[in-house]
């Protein structure tokens, strides 16, 4: 009867852990989801011209920052509830700052230099959020891994901020944007390809 006991105790917490796991690579995939979508709306802003240059870098700016408080919050493995709703409360603001920045009368023109960049540097960012997503979802990455490659997006989102912050992004700055991306794709082949993976 005791191994009854013992074999029902561990089983159970078998099942407590996987689903405890389950939980936390559930939250880090809505969180890295809603990345993707903010990214998408910031795009579609730009593409049709009510979002100018200098609102996607404010934005950028606004993404750097939530990108930070996700690196911060999953480097430790399951978000606490404290985290999830300051994360929450920040992409939030994120998310009102776009609707803002698309519905008050200020308009770029999406066939300038500027725009034509910005809109390829965010959909770089859509690519390379949807790739951590995907990691996230698949299990390739774990939430460590996804903090590192979060922080790494941060510092890019933040180039994208310092390059559109007086509404002009040179081709220059594209470039460096455009290393910066290129180290940060490497980054993430490598934490989608390496052995460590979600248990």
């Amino acid at each position: 009867m005791n191994r009854n006991l013992l074999v029902t105790a561990l089983i159970a917490t078998a099942a407590f852990g996987s689903s405890f796991a389950a939980s936390a690579q559930t939250s880090a995939a809505n969180t890295t989801q809603r990345d993707v979508n903010q990214e998408q709306r910031i795009e579609n802003g730009l593409q049709n011209g009510s979002i100018t240059t200098r609102e996607n870098a404010e934005l950028q700016r606004d993404e750097a920052h939530v990108d930070k408080l996700q690196a911060q919050d999953m480097k430790n493995g399951p978000m606490t509830g404290a985290e999830k709703a300051q994360l929450n409360a920040a992409q939030n603001r994120t998310s009102r700052d776009i609707t803002q920045a698309k519905t008050n009368g200020i308009n770029g023109n999406p066939l300038s230099a500027s725009s034509q960049r910005a809109q390829a540097d965010t959909q770089r960012n859509i690519d390379q959020q949807q790739r951590i997503n995907n990691g996230v979802r698949n299990g390739s990455l774990t939430n460590h891994e996804a903090a590192s490659l979060e922080r790494g997006q941060s510092h890019v989102d933040k180039r994208e901020a310092r390059a559109g912050a007086n509404g002009h992004i040179s081709a220059g700055e594209q470039r460096g944007i455009a290393r910066a991306d290129n180290r940060q794709s490497a980054r993430i082949y490598n934490k989608k390809h390496n052995a460590t993976v979600k248990g």
